[in-house]
């Protein structure tokens, strides 16, 4: 994949954080300069806003369209700032490009349409614009599918690519409004790791109480920036009014931020401990491959048997024993569930091909 940097205004590209924010909708001219002012003086360079809102339901609001791409750019410009909205199909490119919008979006609704996301990028090469533009993930945990999108632009003749992640859907009432599964977007930037990667904390936490832990456990994880939902009066927002935070808000996050080195310097002591982990790694290796050998001779024990492969009750009693161990050894249950819950998988993988040979 071909990249080249996002060159935002005083250099802000090369500094970590990237700071992207404004309000989740652009509502009208005053709400926009009135962020943008107030953002400005935090030291925000791009100012986000959305014109055309996709709601989950029918009957929300929607936003203002095509109406409101002025707003935000007599906004932007007035303050010296770039300025991006989200694009879903090639009416909003064009309209987007033809009001001098600076950044496109892609949001996590498009970025899951194979079909979108190519109009999009066919439109882009066809009007010859290289503009910069940001991919948010696809609302489920598929990685192909985000880097799918990414490709199908660069291919297009887009270089200057970015991706925010902005968690994953899921089931019933959770702690996140989408779970971050931070595995995905770090498996991300280990495939492309030249792809600037940002960090939509406004989205998954869904509360705005929460969105600064967020943001200081995404600059934990090496991200580059952040792009945070703010509005001069998140109570009065007419859409995702909860997750919003005021400058106010967002200058004070800044300012707490911890920002650690990504170098690879690291002193002896640091070195001698990642060695240890690589040798408990191996170690761990071993035990896999020993367990699936094991239950490799179950396979062939239950096929010579007539025994069906999947034991629920067996399989209940050893998670319930083995997360009960894990607190004892003071290990989150919930993460020895999940890692026991993928070896089971691989062993009934197994087995089923075993006992069907």
């Amino acid at each position: 994949m071909t990249l080249d940097p996002i060159e935002l205004p005083d250099g802000a590209h090369s500094r970590r954080p990237i700071i992207i924010a404004g309000p989740c909708s652009a509502e009208s001219e005053e709400q926009m300069m009135f962020t943008a002012i107030a953002l400005r003086e935090t030291g925000v360079r791009v100012l986000r806003a959305g014109a055309w809102k996709p709601r989950t339901k029918p009957g929300g609001f929607e936003g203002y369209g095509e109406n409101a791409l002025p707003w935000i750019m007599r906004a932007a410009r007035s303050c010296g700032m770039l300025a991006a909205t989200e694009v879903a199909t090639a009416a909003h490119v064009h309209a987007a490009l033809s009001a001098g919008i600076d950044i496109l979006w892609i949001g996590a609704r498009t970025t899951a349409n194979p079909f979108a996301v190519q109009e999009i990028a066919d439109t882009l090469r066809a009007c010859g614009r290289n503009i910069p533009v940001l991919v948010k993930n696809p609302v489920s945990p598929d990685i192909d599918l985000w880097i799918g999108a990414l490709e199908r632009l660069n291919a297009a003749g887009i270089t200057r690519l970015g991706a925010v992640h902005r968690g994953f859907s899921a089931y019933g009432e959770t702690y996140y409004r989408n779970s971050p599964i931070w595995r995905v977007p770090i498996e991300l930037h280990r495939r492309i790791p030249g792809l600037p990667l940002l960090c939509d904390p406004s989205h998954i936490g869904g509360r705005s109480e929460i969105v600064g832990e967020l943001a200081q456990q995404a600059m934990d994880m090496g991200f580059d920036g952040l792009m945070v939902e703010c509005h001069c009066c998140p109570g009065a927002a007419l859409s995702d009014a909860r997750q919003q935070i005021t400058p106010t808000e967002l200058a004070d996050i800044i300012a707490t931020l911890k920002l650690r080195s990504n170098a690879g310097t690291s002193s002896d002591r640091l070195e001698a401990m990642r060695e240890e982990i690589d040798r408990i790694d191996d170690r761990l290796l071993d035990i896999l491959a020993e367990r699936m050998a094991v239950s490799d001779e179950i396979g062939l024990h239950k096929q010579r048997e007539g025994i069906a492969v999947v034991q629920p009750d067996r399989y209940k009693a050893l998670i319930d024993k083995r997360c009960n161990q894990a607190a004892e050894r003071g290990l989150n249950p919930d993460f020895v569930r999940a890692v026991l819950a993928a070896v089971h998988e691989e062993s009934v993988r197994r087995q089923v091909g075993i006992v069907n040979r």
